[in-house]
């Protein structure tokens, strides 16, 4: 996938990061309400499926953010993003409460994110 030459390298990889991980996601978590009563092997071979879109865009979006971006920039950058994309999904897909405790890893993250980029 090539660079969109109109868009900072930054927000290119944060927009490509942010669509890899909802595909993450629900590889990751999507199998525990969907998939709940198959056999666990079903619920990996689905997941693989939905992991292969998240790596068609996870590696372009490593790629691109690398020619500004060192390594663990890229790796605070993708956990910000995992946080983001991951409570919608508790809340609105898993119909899961809202807890205190993901505002505190929130700030805990923000932290992280402060603490690379400067």
């Amino acid at each position: 996938m090539p660079p969109l030459p109109h868009l900072p390298i930054v927000l290119q990889t944060a927009l490509l990061l942010a669509a890899s991980n909802v595909f993450m996601t629900f590889a990751w978590y999507a199998h525990l309400k969907n998939l709940n009563g198959k056999p666990w092997w079903i619920a990996a071979l689905v997941s693989w499926g939905i992991a292969l879109f998240e790596y068609l865009l996870q590696v372009p979006a490593n790629r691109i953010g690398h020619q500004e971006l060192d390594l663990a920039q890229l790796k605070i950058l993708q956990e910000a993003i995992t946080l983001a994309v991951f409570v919608p999904f508790v809340l609105f897909y898993m119909q899961q409460p809202l807890k205190l405790d993901y505002l505190w890893a929130a700030l805990c993250i923000l932290a992280a994110v402060y603490f690379i980029f400067r």
